[in-house]
């Protein structure tokens, strides 16, 4: 089953009016290969969901960086799958690293999130990746399949789900996970999922890398027959995101 490259871009907690729409123009602008070819969704600081949303391309989607674990209330600060769908916002992003970092949401939590994101509709991207230490300890595949358990028992449909592998340490680091490195990742975990959920699902779910991509890297990584594309950090908010995007075209071809 041939799985469409996907490209995700993820600003996370960066922009002003002015920035988000000098980025919007420049995505507006690219020469990219279409909607056949290569899914792109975009992600900025919940702020500007609106104005993103109200002016980007017709063929990229908009996602939110978190949503609450269950339907809104009483929890300040907070944003509830139903407020993204309500904003008609496709998409959203769970359990990136520095969220399970920096506000310890453990797996738990996030496959809760998970599940009940999809029950209202959205789609997820769900982030998963091992630490330096767990690397360096030879724990990576237990880690990330620990973490994919943990979504996989709280979920039956993965048709909206995108798995992210995002190593810990190449995050923001400027290191890399080489195309041998993140393909046996890959592998290894579409190899679970197909002990664990089911072949079908291992067959189609898209596993994207993310961990500093960028201009350099992305077309050699993305010929790599498990890595299905990219959630692109600090280079999303840059020109050479759009070669990122490109890079679906030598995907493997």
């Amino acid at each position: 089953m041939a799985r469409k490259f996907f490209v995700g871009g993820n600003w996370k907690c960066n922009g002003t009016v002015a920035e988000v729409n000098k980025i919007v123009k420049l995505l507006n602008e690219a020469d990219v290969p279409s909607e056949d070819v290569v899914e792109v969704v975009i992600s900025p600081p919940f702020v500007f969901l609106p104005q993103v949303k109200a002016v980007l391309r017709s063929d990229f989607a908009v996602a939110a960086q978190n949503a609450w674990v269950r339907k809104g209330g009483a929890y300040t600060g907070e944003i509830s799958a139903e407020m993204l769908i309500n904003l008609e916002i496709p998409w959203v992003i769970l359990g990136h690293s520095e969220r399970r970092a920096l506000l310890e949401e453990s797996n738990e939590f996030v496959a809760d999130k998970v599940a009940y994101a999809l029950s209202q509709g959205l789609k997820v991207i769900a982030c998963i990746g091992e630490t330096l230490e767990q690397r360096e300890a030879g724990e990576t595949l237990n880690v990330v399949s620990e973490q994919t358990k943990a979504i996989a028992e709280k979920i039956k449909d993965w048709s909206n789900v995108v798995l992210a592998y995002e190593p810990v340490w190449a995050i923001g680091t400027g290191k890399v996970a080489t195309p041998v490195q993140a393909q046996e990742v890959h592998a290894d975990l579409r190899s679970w999922l197909a002990t664990n959920v089911s072949s079908d699902v291992a067959e189609s779910v898209r596993i994207i890398y993310g961990g500093s991509v960028n201009a350099g890297n992305c077309v050699e990584l993305a010929g790599q027959p498990d890595v299905d594309g990219f959630l692109v950090g600090g280079a999303s908010l840059k020109a050479e995101f759009v070669d990122i995007i490109r890079s679906a075209l030598v995907s493997k071809s």
